[in-house]
Parts: structure tokens; C-alpha cells; sequence
């Protein structure tokens, strides 16, 4: 206890290339971190909020241990303490001990040795020794060997940004099932469909959700496609990528390592200068990261949209009310999870232009915000696995269609019009639908007091099957009658006017 009564932290002394500094006795982390703590308090957010990162450098670090000792390089009993530390950082343990902050110079550097210390004052606890005495496991000299930054710290995003797609193809994959059971739910539900806004033709509710489904499942694929490129890895390329201080089979026995370690057929780049210096791969991945956002956000709108009113928009589906919408308005409810579906879009796409613009910057054999780009991708792959939890389960799932509604806004469109256009002609078929549009009497009622479609063509031609195109074309007749109202007596369907095939 000190002079003001309070109680001193114990401490140790460390010494690097600018000095010694006093380190907390008690901490995992040694005088780098505190250095670079103390450099990068950023974002406020440590390397710890991404425990992928964090479980992928131990991957890492586990990997080059056995494989330095499988090479005689380092003495079994220290690999065995670093692959055992290793182990324990990859099961959830000390994460809290890596405090730099996620946004930082140095190209990962001060990440590097965060993980260095970490690992080399567990693997001395391990073998009996206090914290700090790196004379018999040191961070350089045996956690980091035959390694530097800038092939382990790539390496190592690749397999956390894996991790975290991985994560968020099983999550689109739920969405995609819930919008598929909604497709069957509403497969025989008539609704309008629109373009511009506007009236286009008949379509149902089901092909409207099987369409939300399928294009997730498109972007599903775009997923698969960019982990193919993260499991290219640069592991043993060093400083720049000429392999400098590492052993002539480091590099193909390290990868065979990893490989076995994270489950995954990894592949060293065939050029590792290439490699070390190329962010290509992460822009790819942010691409498909922003594409999926896109298509969320696109679909978090039409919900909204479609949900508006519920009395005075389109009121055509009813979302899950899931909390009260106003502090003012009593009754309010609001569409909040689509709502939060377009906040994570609009943030990804963001992180997407920061990623693009981060790897277009890295100079000759490195890049050096490859921080940024981790913090960027992992954050995006993080918020859209919640959101679309959240989309499946809070939203979608409990999508209920207001077929009233639908009824009654397929029975006075005139988009109906469209159905006749073979029948009656596409001048005719404007002329109802304008006349409809002025009078407020349906299509089907203006097309049977005018006599020009007797009522058994009509109750084929306005059938939901056929609206929505659920069964083939309907035979159509060259000549119509289409008496009053001045329109023209004879329409030729466009299909008369093309090349007759030879039988």
C-alpha cells in the first residue's frame, strides 16, 4: 500500500529496441502491447471484439510451434508449452489479454506481438516459470520464429474472415428456408405486381417470396466462390515474401500443418511475393459481403413498403409487431426489423469502399492496412450473420398476408388489361384500362358490358393460374370482333407477324 493507501499493482520490467518499461506482474501482455496500447486508442475497441482474429492467430502461431519442432529448431518442451497455449487462446481462453486497438499502424505488427507475448507468458506458466522471464520461451525468439508479421498476420485474417462467412452462409441459408416457406404459404395467393411503383401485371405472393429466395441463395454462391480465394495462404513467405530466416521445408510443412489444424485444404500462393504484397482477395470478399447487403436492403425495403399503413399505404402484408412503435402515437407499430436489416446493409456497404480504398493503397511489397481491412470485413460478416438471424426469425417467419387487401386490389387494377392484350388487342386493352382507370369499374365488367370477350374466354383468360403465369400461353384468335367505342375491328397478334417455322 502506498502513501495514499491505495494498493500498487505489482509489476516486472521489460526492455525493447526504445527502452524498459514497467508491465503489470500479473499480465499476459508484455511491452509491446503496452506500447502499442498506448499509440493506437482509436476506435476504443480492442482486438478482442474479434475472437475469430484472435483464435486465428493462435491457429497460426500453433501451427509454425509444431512445425519448428517437428524441424528440430525449437527443443520439444517449449513447442509443446506454446502448442498448449495455443490451444487454450483458441478455446475462448485469455482473449481479454489482447488489448491493442483493432485500428492501428505498423501493418499488424503490434497485433503480431500481442499474440507473441500472450502466448509466450502462458507457455511460461506452463513449464513453471513467472511471466516475463523470456529467457526460457521468448516472444522473437521462439513463439514468433521462422515467421514475421507480414505472412503471419494476412494468414491469420484469412482464416478468421473465413470463420465469420462460414458463419454467415449458414445464416442465409436459415433466411433463404424462411422466405421458401412463406413461397409455399402464399403459392396460391393472387396479388398485383409492380414496376415503378406502379400497377404492372397479376403475380402471386409466393413467386414475389420465392424470388427473395432465390437471390439469396444466388449470393450464397457468391460467398463459397471468395473463401476459395482466403484459403490461399502467404504462411512462410516472412518479410516480403523471399522465405529469409525460415528452413527449406517451413513453407510446405507449415501449410500441411495449418491445413490439418483449421480443417480447411489450404494452398500456398505460388508466388509469395505476390502474395504478401496483394489485397485482392479481401476486396473480393468485401464485394460479396456488399452484394448480399444490397440484396438484404433491397428486401428489407419491398417488406416495408408492402407493410406500409396499415390502414393508408399498401397494407399488403402484416409484419410481426415486435415492440411498440411511438412514444406518442399509441397503437404505432413499426417495420423495425427491416428497419435495422437496412442500417447493417448501409454499413457494410461502407466498410466495403474502405476496404477498396485500403488495398488499393498498400506500396510495393506490402500493405499496410490490412487492420483496417480485418476490422472492416469481420465487423460486416459479424452484423449481417445477426441481422439476418434476426430478419428469419423476428420477421419473416411471422409474415402474414392481408388477403383482403390483395383481393381487392387485384380485382379493380388495371393491370388486368394486360391479360386481354392477345385477345383484344394492345389499343383495345388500353382503352379499358383507361376508361377503368376514369370510371372505377373493374377491366373484367368494362370487357362484359361491351360484349368483347364472351364471359367463358374471359373466366379463363382472368383465372389466377393463368394471371401468374402458371400454365402455358392460351390459344388466341387472329381476328377480333370489338365492336363500340370506335377500336379498331381487327388485331393481328404480334406472334402472326413473325417467321413461321418449317415443320
Amino acid at each position: 500500500m502506498n502513501a495514499n493507501g491505495t494498493t500498487e499493482r505489482a509489476t516486472r520490467t521489460e526492455h525493447d529496441l526504445l527502452g524498459t518499461r514497467e508491465v503489470p506482474a500479473d499480465a499476459y501482455w508484455g511491452i509491446h502491447t503496452l506500447r502499442a496500447f498506448e499509440n493506437f486508442g482509436i476506435s476504443g475497441q480492442s482486438l478482442a471484439t474479434h475472437p475469430d482474429l484472435v483464435s486465428a492467430l493462435a491457429l497460426v502461431k500453433q501451427a509454425a510451434a509444431a512445425t519448428n519442432g517437428q524441424l528440430r529448431l525449437l527443443e520439444r518442451r517449449r513447442a509443446a508449452a506454446i502448442t498448449e497455449a495455443c490451444e487454450e487462446i483458441r478455446s475462448g481462453s485469455l482473449h481479454e489479454a489482447f488489448v491493442v486497438d483493432v485500428i492501428q499502424g505498423g501493418a499488424g505488427t503490434s497485433t503480431n506481438m500481442n499474440v507473441n507475448e500472450v502466448v509466450a507468458n502462458r507457455a511460461l506458466e506452463k513449464l513453471g516459470h513467472a511471466k516475463g522471464e523470456y529467457e526460457h520461451v521468448h516472444p522473437l525468439e521462439h513463439v514468433n520464429l521462422g515467421q514475421s508479421t507480414n505472412d503471419v498476420y494476412p494468414t491469420a485474417v484469412r482464416l478468421a474472415v473465413h470463420a465469420a462467412t462460414e458463419r454467415l452462409v449458414c445464416a442465409v441459408d436459415a433466411l433463404y428456408r424462411a422466405f421458401q416457406a412463406k413461397a409455399q404459404e402464399f403459392d396460391h395467393t393472387v396479388k398485383i405486381g409492380r414496376t415503378q411503383l406502379q400497377e404492372a401485371v397479376p403475380m402471386t405472393l409466393g413467386q414475389e417470396f420465392g424470388a427473395y429466395a432465390d437471390t439469396l441463395a444466388a449470393e450464397i454462391d457468391r460467398l463459397r466462390d471468395a473463401q476459395k480465394l482466403l484459403r490461399r495462404i502467404n504462411l512462410g513467405a516472412t518479410a516480403i515474401g523471399t522465405s529469409i530466416n525460415t528452413h527449406p521445408r517451413y513453407v510446405q510443412l507449415v501449410a500441411e500443418e495449418l491445413s490439418g489444424l483449421a480443417g480447411l485444404s489450404l494452398v500456398t500462393a505460388p508466388n509469395l511475393i505476390e502474395a504478401t504484397q496483394d489485397a485482392s482477395a479481401f476486396v473480393h470478399v468485401s464485394g460479396a459481403l456488399r452484394g448480399l447487403a444490397v440484396k438484404l436492403s433491397k428486401i428489407a425495403n419491398d417488406l416495408r413498403l408492402l407493410s406500409s399503413g396499415p390502414v393508408s399505404g399498401f397494407a399488403e402484408l402484416r409484419l410481426p409487431a415486435v415492440q411498440a412503435g411511438s412514444s406518442i402515437m399509441p397503437g404505432k407499430v413499426n417495420p423495425v426489423i427491416p428497419e435495422t436489416v437496412n442500417q447493417v446493409a448501409f454499413e457494410t456497404i461502407g466498410h466495403d469502399i474502405t476496404v477498396t480504398m485500403a488495398a488499393e493503397a498498400g506500396q510495393l511489397q506490402l500493405n499496410a492496412f490490412e487492420p483496417i481491412i480485418a476490422h472492416c470485413l469481420l465487423t460486416s460478416a459479424r452484423h449481417l450473420t445477426a441481422s439476418c438471424t434476426v430478419f428469419a426469425e423476428r420477421c419473416v417467419s411471422g409474415i402474414a398476408a392481408n388477403t383482403d387487401q390483395l383481393r381487392a386490389t387485384v380485382r379493380g387494377s388495371i393491370g388486368l388489361a394486360t391479360a386481354l392484350t392477345p385477345v383484344i388487342g394492345y389499343h383495345a386493352a388500353s382503352q379499358v384500362a383507361k376508361l377503368a382507370l376514369e370510371t372505377g369499374v373493374s377491366v373484367a365488367e368494362l370487357v362484359r358490358s361491351q360484349g368483347l370477350i364472351d364471359e367463358e374466354r374471359l373466366s379463363t383468360l382472368l383465372k389466377p393460374e393463368s394471371l401468374t403465369g402458371s400454365v402455358e400461353g392460351l390459344a388466341v384468335n387472329s381476328t377480333v370482333v370489338a365492336p363500340g367505342l370506335g377500336w379498331p375491328s381487327r388485331y393481328t397478334p404480334t406472334s402472326a407477324l413473325l417467321p413461321q417455322r418449317q415443320s
